[in-house]
């Protein structure tokens, strides 16, 4: 089997994440598009991972790779994920996937037409303890599920930044709050509906953001924000009538990073240590595999679908105040 060969859009900083994960998981990285291409940073990104430098994003799809990642500011995901599928490449997009449902919905039909692989880039789905974490749940270990409870949010200080640009769709709850839905979806399936309220900038953009999602006998709480001004926060709580399970995780932690489960029943507390383990590398390999038809597509472009008809549905909670149904006719 030949090497897969990918190639970047944007020399953003999560890139540099994925680059060694890519190389991890038995790829090679032949190529990088910018806007700039003579710009610092693009350089200084090609010097640093040995990549280089083809020209701008559509160069990257008209050169011999086998897949595309893109990492670009949200508003251009969904356009370029479906450049990239139509010049027959096979398409990995950061979270979240388009900026709503019916863009997600057009990259289900454009996949289907032609026949490449693509994916949201949640690498924690993919990690030992958020799978360990699904199993205890759907086993029944912890009984029936009563309160699901996620947080994730941390201070973005910088004015300047992106994440800060309602029209780049920016925002806490597509930044950092989408881990807390995608795991309660992996752990629970899709809710009913939802409720939210946000605390908005001037500028449009929901500085933080708490909701709640409604599975019928479990109560589904998460929070989320840029304006909390402590250290990164990542929490994922599970209440069930035999016991409780406690993780720091939510989002994917670092490579060389193991995580302790705590779970408390009736007999008492106990710790559970999940190896440390690269969860970018392992989304990576998988989606390699599915790609060549090696492996089974867990996470087709549909299950984004349903990711974003929540975070549509969260949005339009917290604009209006009214408690929002998912519906799949959304879409």
């Amino acid at each position: 089997m030949t090497t897969f060969r990918w190639g970047i859009l944007g020399a953003a900083r999560i890139a540099s994440r994925l680059v060694p994960a890519m190389r991890e998981a038995g790829a090679e990285v032949v190529a990088v598009g910018v806007r700039n291409p003579s710009s610092e940073h693009a350089r200084a990104f090609s010097e640093k991972w040995g990549i280089p430098i083809v020209g701008g994003y559509q160069d990257v799809l008209n050169s011999a790779v086998d897949g595309v990642y893109i990492p670009l500011p949200n508003d251009q995901h969904q356009p370029w994920t479906l450049a990239a599928l139509r010049a027959g490449k096979h398409v990995l997009t950061e979270k979240p996937y388009t900026l709503n449902a019916a863009q997600a919905q057009e990259v289900v039909t454009v996949a289907a037409q032609t026949g490449k692989t693509a994916m949201e880039a949640f690498a924690p789905r993919f990690h030992p303890y958020l799978l360990r974490v699904r199993d205890l749940v759907q086993r029944g270990d912890l009984g029936e599920v009563r309160v699901v409870r996620s947080a994730f949010g941390f201070g973005l200080g910088s004015p300047d930044d992106i994440r800060w640009d309602a029209t780049k769709g920016g925002g806490a709850l597509y930044d950092v709050g989408t881990y807390c839905v995608n795991a309660t979806r992996l752990l629970l399936g899709e809710p009913q509906a939802v409720t939210a309220q946000a605390l908005w900038t001037a500028g449009g953009v929901d500085a933080s953001l708490s909701g709640t999602l409604e599975y019928g006998s479990a109560l589904v709480t998460f929070d989320c924000g840029f304006n909390w001004g402590i250290p990164d926060t990542q929490r994922l709580t599970v209440i069930g009538t035999r016991g409780t399970l406690d993780v720091t995780y939510v989002s994917s932690p670092a490579a060389d990073m193991p995580v302790i489960l705590k779970i408390t029943t009736s007999g008492g507390v106990q710790e559970e240590h999940i190896g440390a383990s690269n969860a970018y590398a392992q989304m990576l390999a998988h989606f390699q595999n599915a790609a060549r038809g090696a492996d089974v597509h867990l996470y087709p472009p549909a299950d984004a679908v349903a990711q974003m008809r929540v975070l549509d549905a969260l949005y339009e909670s917290a604009r209006t105040g009214k408690r929002v149904e998912i519906m799949e006719s959304a879409t």
